[in-house]
């Protein structure tokens, strides 16, 4: 199969995945009396409507901050959309398509409920520090896994060798 159309066939699916799970977890725990569901020790499905980026950062409650984030994100799978379409690997191609799927998925949540929907709440015994506490949904998952992947190609890539 082309790498391209892989790519784009994978942003795709990574978007239907998370609009579906986010339909779901929305209909499951998006009322004031909807308890926490313990799945692990350290995984919950919980309710939480982020209006910012990751942790919240960039945090805008009016709806100019939202079009503003949702045209970025937009703006952003654009150009990797751009990358996508010359990458030569097919480890990239996965890599764009995971985040081109990540990122419009969050912009819709914003342009069609003003915030995203995160549902599953990662915890662990520490109190402070990044693996504290992290509530995420399937776009971030697919966005993480997109950068992991640029990551992991960048480290084991041949650069060419200068004469």
């Amino acid at each position: 199969m082309n790498r391209r159309l892989a790519g784009f066939a994978l942003a795709a699916a990574v978007f239907a995945a998370d609009q579906a799970s986010k339909l779901w977890a929305i209909g499951l725990l998006d009322s004031p009396d909807a308890p926490r569901i313990k799945l692990t020790p350290f995984l919950d499905l919980t309710m939480s409507w982020n209006r910012g980026v990751a942790y919240t950062l960039l945090r805008s409650d009016s709806d100019f901050g939202r079009y503003a984030l949702a045209g970025l994100s937009i703006a952003a799978s654009l150009f990797i959309g751009f990358l996508l379409w010359r990458t030569k690997t097919t480890v990239s191609a996965a890599a764009f398509g995971c985040l081109i799927g990540g990122a419009l998925g969050n912009a819709l949540d914003r342009l069609t409920h003003g915030a995203v929907a995160d549902f599953l709440y990662f915890h662990t015994p520490f109190w402070a520090g990044p693996l504290a506490n992290y509530v995420f949904n399937v776009a971030d998952v697919a966005i993480f896994a997109g950068a992991v992947l640029l990551i992991y190609e960048s480290l084991t890539s041949k650069a060419p060798v200068a004469p």
